[in-house]
């Protein structure tokens, strides 16, 4: 047996982000280390850190044994605290030292991938993301671990896959979030429609539109008559609903343009970050 084919494309896209991060941290020197990024109460080593741990976990390795101390503010949840573990077990370790957990981290999943004989609807589980087919579990790690690329290029000024293979399937997960944004969390009205208009490395048009039950679906047809129209770049795009940027920042103002309804468009940007 070999790996499923419709497994194939995430387990690629998988691969070349998380490579592009060991090629990217390979030559950092200490200070670039230490670098803040757009997690909140995270460095370079930190988002590195995260990676490596979340992938050991996927590899079945205990978790480490590690009391957190009682200052990280940026703590504001089981969820964060989960994560923050393998981050903090991490906070004192080298360059050398990270970049060999890495690769090693990086050899012993690659192996485990290629080796994968589980069906793509075969139900794995996850502390933080919950039961799901293991085919969305590839994915949301791949979705993930470019969004972390993304995180550390911004740091360390090093843009690049904003396109990549990874970046598709960021911008599929990202799209298939935008019906429970509109229409459940944002309370669009029934029988209504908002449009996405997204260009730059990754061009996209997509209608969110709301049935008379209040339910949303999303579609590539443009409307004659939207609520709201968001245009932006995917970079912008991507960052909203990553958390990355607050809407209301200056840093949004001049790459976000909103036409139609703004109460409805701000109960959208209010909670249109979709990454735990």
């Amino acid at each position: 047996m070999t790996v499923h084919p419709s497994l194939q494309p995430a387990i690629d896209a998988w691969t070349q982000t998380i490579e592009a991060i060991s090629e990217l941290v390979s030559s950092l020197v200490d200070g670039e280390w230490n670098r803040p990024t757009e997690c909140p109460g995270w460095s370079v080593r930190d988002v590195v850190s995260h990676v490596i741990g979340v992938e050991c976990e996927a590899l079945g390795d205990p978790r480490p044994i590690h009391t957190l101390p009682r200052d990280l503010f940026h703590i504001t949840s089981e969820a964060s605290r989960y994560m923050e573990v393998q981050v903090d077990v991490r906070r004192h370790h080298t360059g050398p030292e990270m970049t060999g957990e890495l690769e090693y981290t990086i050899i012993r999943r690659s192996r485990q991938l290629r080796n994968e004989r589980r069906k793509p609807e075969d139900i794995v589980s996850h502390p933080i993301y919950g039961k799901m087919p293991l085919v969305d579990f590839i994915e949301l790690r791949t979705f993930d671990v470019w969004t972390h690329e993304q995180d550390l290029r911004r740091a360390l000024d090093r843009p690049g896959n904003l396109d990549s293979a990874a970046a598709m399937v960021a911008r599929d997960r990202l799209i298939a979030a935008l019906p429970k944004v509109v229409a459940k969390d944002a309370e669009a009205p029934r029988k209504s429609a908002v449009v996405f208009d997204v260009n730059g490395p990754v061009e996209f048009l997509r209608t969110v539109r709301v049935d008379e039950n209040g339910r949303g679906r999303v579609d590539g047809s443009p409307s004659l008559g939207p609520l709201v129209t968001f245009t932006t770049d995917w970079e912008t795009y991507a960052r909203l609903a990553c958390g990355r940027l607050r809407p209301k920042s200056k840093k949004v103002a001049d790459r976000l343009k909103i036409e139609g309804d703004h109460d409805l468009a701000e109960r959208i940007l209010a909670n249109f970050s979709v990454t735990p």
